[in-house]
């Protein structure tokens, strides 16, 4: 079963390539000179035609030397605003997905020593017996096995306690 933001990815991603190729396939542009020009093109022929006396009151600061060089400019101008909204909206999600986890109450994992202390030979570092997990039996008798450094493990001292009662 396919997730809904799946389906919906999906979709746009559909529209997306239609848009790019109905133009082309439905022959759109076709009885023009040059049939995908940019809307500045279009709109200096459609004053021309309107006013052919007009005088553009201002000129470009920098004139490319050619059109590929305006396109790359132009690309790279596209490439560095994605870019800019990308950072924005993950930092975005991570700040949201941050304060999810703040009121959920649950913190990133911390890493315990006593956890990575044993040795290939089932032996662990303070001389006790740990799996290669770093897990040590368990005081109680159940068969359990516990984490070291946690109290059932029997390493906070002399009055651990266990889920089966104190010294049990």
């Amino acid at each position: 079963m396919m997730h809904r933001n799946t389906k919906i990815n999906g979709l746009l991603l559909l529209v997306v390539a239609a848009l790019a190729v109905l133009p082309l396939a439905l022959g759109l542009g076709d009885h023009k000179e040059e049939p995908f020009s940019g809307s500045d093109g279009e709109a200096e022929s459609a004053i021309t035609e309107l006013q052919p006396d007009y005088e553009p009151w201002f000129s470009p600061l920098y004139e490319p030397p050619s059109g590929e060089i305006e396109s790359a400019l132009f690309a790279l101008q596209a490439a560095i605003g994605a870019g800019v909204l990308a950072y924005y909206f993950g930092l975005r999600r991570g700040r949201r997905q941050g304060e999810a986890r703040a009121r959920a109450g649950v913190s990133a994992p911390v890493e315990d020593p006593a956890l990575h202390s044993a040795r290939a030979d089932g032996v662990a570092a303070d001389g006790g017996t740990a799996d290669r997990d770093g897990r040590a039996p368990s005081p109680s008798g159940t068969g359990r096995t516990a984490l070291r450094g946690t109290p059932e493990a029997g390493s906070s001292g002399a009055g651990a306690s266990s889920p089966d009662g104190p010294g049990a």
